[in-house]
């Protein structure tokens, strides 16, 4: 049985449809394989909390100190790589939240601090950039299975 040229084509085109669905749908199974299948509402909520550079995290923590802290909690804050300032307004932040009971002071650990690559730093050209928004994908798309968080917190500018 010979296959035409039209069939070789449609075949070419296929398996890799095929083989990305695959990839899709075995991805998706080891991800939600390590979560129970239901949660209890006394828990918290994973929220993820995306700081910008600038005035960009003076405003996301302003909405952070809204946040209920029981409710939204593990706190995750991401901010780039090359921004020194963010996460150490963060971690300032979360260690006012220490509870004084009596003459202990209890400290709840319910944040974590990461870092992220950009994408494209101020000045660099079009061209590296494409490597370096590939890594930084890759990069967000890792920290996004890690975490599984339920929330995000981001501001959107125009």
């Amino acid at each position: 049985m010979e296959m035409g040229f039209d069939a070789f084509a449609a075949a070419c085109c296929a398996i890799p449809v095929l083989v990305s669905v695959l990839a899709v749908r075995v991805a998706y199974v080891l991800c939600r394989s390590g979560l129970p299948p239901s949660r209890s509402r006394a828990s918290g909520l994973r929220c993820l909390i995306v700081l910008g550079s600038g005035g960009h995290t003076a405003e996301m923590m302003n909405i952070v100190t809204e946040l209920q802290k029981d409710r939204f909690t593990p706190r995750y804050y991401v901010a780039a790589l090359t921004d020194n300032m963010s996460l150490p307004k963060a971690q300032v932040y979360e260690k006012s939240l220490i509870h004084v009971e009596g003459d202990r002071e209890t400290i709840i650990e319910n944040a974590e601090f990461m870092q992220i690559y950009r994408s494209r730093e101020v000045g660099q050209s079009y061209i590296t950039a494409i490597a370096t928004t590939l890594r930084a994908i890759l990069h967000a798309m890792w920290l996004i299975i890690r975490i599984r968080p339920q929330v995000v917190c981001t501001l959107q500018t125009y």
